[in-house]
């Protein structure tokens, strides 16, 4: 396999991961929508009397939703790193061509 079509495989990979990426966003949009439904018409004054444990209930009902988030963050990052790599074989530093549009989609590479 020549290095080019090693690039082209990953490339293809990287792009079948995004795929499967926006479809576990999509799902996840539409339980939080069905989430949101339930929550307005059973989560009330009446059913949790004080203010701080209705945001604790809040809180623990969209943790997970937020830990994919976060998951999903760091493995984009990861993949524009690859990306970055295939796209600027030779390290250069520069802002130009399509590792600099791939910077501004992903946040760069930083970790925090």
């Amino acid at each position: 396999m020549t290095r080019e079509e090693a690039y082209y495989n990953t490339l293809n990979a990287i792009a079948k991961m995004q795929w499967n990426m926006a479809m576990i966003l999509e799902a996840k949009a539409f339980e939080a929508e069905k989430v949101r439904n339930w929550l307005c018409m059973h989560v009330t004054t009446d059913s949790i009397p004080d203010h701080a444990s209705n945001l604790s209930t809040s809180l623990k009902i969209h943790e997970q939703n937020v830990e994919l988030i976060e998951g999903l963050t760091k493995l984009c990052q990861g993949m524009n790193r690859s990306m970055k790599t295939i796209l600027e074989p030779g390290g250069d530093q520069e802002e130009s061509g399509l590792s600099g549009l791939l910077d501004g989609l992903g946040g760069g590479d930083s970790d925090g």
